[in-house]
């Protein structure tokens, strides 16, 4: 099919590629304009122009998809389907309505459930056995349009948002590929969504990331992997900001008598901290100014003790 994609980070790329592979002709890409990106704020294409430029597409860049002339170059390419993935922008139903087999979206979650921004991190932090991605046809809600085609992983208990990232990149491209030759052939099936079974994932923020060891600490282990790599959890120790990457819960140790965040014992790779609810073995930590090391090589160079209590930092610090 002669398509036009929309897309924006390595999700949305790793879609184009799968695209591009079984055949579809990518009469253009839209993409967000380049960010300005480290110490010298040079600009930085998106994954998704990098890849349509591999390939000799078109690129477009419009600060704001909505404008009648962006409207009027989007129109011109006569696509037979638009397909969306993360791309940063709310389209109108003008834009979706453009090409004759409308527009399709690959979400990263089994809707309804986790319509929004961060369906991935959200469904490792509430604790979801299974996700997947779900080909939608879009309309002008958000994430609320009829389902056509869906493909399920499992969360495993070691997944942290960038193994289930990765995952889902290489199952969106799957999805949408199958999605269109069944369009194609006049075989998708559109299936209401029942607003009822749905629930939010709002974009992530750095906030979210403060470690509260009042909770249990099966929930503490899942807020860490669902927000490794970014934009990390986080506690304190000294007055100093400490990550803590990965981790593990202990749910059923008996912490009575504990302060939550209390360090319990320090072992020779791990440290094991009171929670809420049984206890956490931090694995893999990060003092502010240092680098992310196994908990080993992080004793090696800062002494810990049983009764200091980690707390994360003031709202305010980084």
């Amino acid at each position: 099919m002669r398509i036009l994609f929309m897309g924006t980070p390595d999700f949305a790329a790793g879609a184009l590629k799968a695209l591009i592979r079984a055949g579809h002709e990518a009469a253009a890409v839209v993409t967000q304009p380049d960010k300005a990106k480290g110490r010298s704020r040079e600009p930085v294409p998106s994954p998704v122009k990098v890849c349509a430029l591999e390939h000799g597409i078109p690129v477009l860049q419009p600060k704001r998809i909505k404008t009648a002339e962006a409207v009027e170059e989007l129109r011109s390419y006569g696509a037979d389907v638009f397909i969306v993935a993360a791309y940063g922008q709310i389209l109108s139903q003008e834009i979706l309505d453009i090409p004759p087999f409308g527009s399709l979206n690959i979400h990263g979650s089994l809707l309804p459930k986790y319509r929004g921004a961060s369906p991935i991190q959200h469904a490792i932090i509430d604790g979801e056995e299974k996700t997947g991605i779900t080909i939608m046809q879009m309309d002008a809600g958000i994430d609320t349009g009829d389902m056509l085609y869906k493909k399920e992983t499992e969360i495993g208990p070691e997944d942290n948002f960038e193994t289930l990232h990765d995952r889902l990149t290489l199952l969106g491209g799957e999805a949408i590929v199958e999605a269109l030759a069944l369009l194609e052939q006049g075989n998708l099936k559109p299936e209401k969504q029942d607003d009822s079974q749905s629930c939010y994932a709002p974009l992530i923020s750095k906030e979210m990331g403060a470690i509260d060891f009042s909770q249990p600490a099966a929930r503490i282990d899942r807020l860490i992997r669902g927000l490794t790599p970014w934009p990390s959890a986080y506690t304190g120790l000294k007055g100093r900001q400490l990550k803590i990457w990965k981790a593990a819960s202990e749910a059923e140790r008996d912490v009575s008598g504990h302060a939550p965040g209390e360090i319990l014992s320090v072992e020779k790779d791990s440290v094991t901290v009171a929670t809420g609810q049984g206890a956490l073995r931090l694995l893999e930590l990060q003092l502010e100014g240092k680098k992310r090391m196994p908990a080993h090589d992080f004793l090696l160079g800062v002494r810990l003790e049983p009764g200091e209590v980690l707390k994360a930092p003031e709202a305010g610090r980084p």
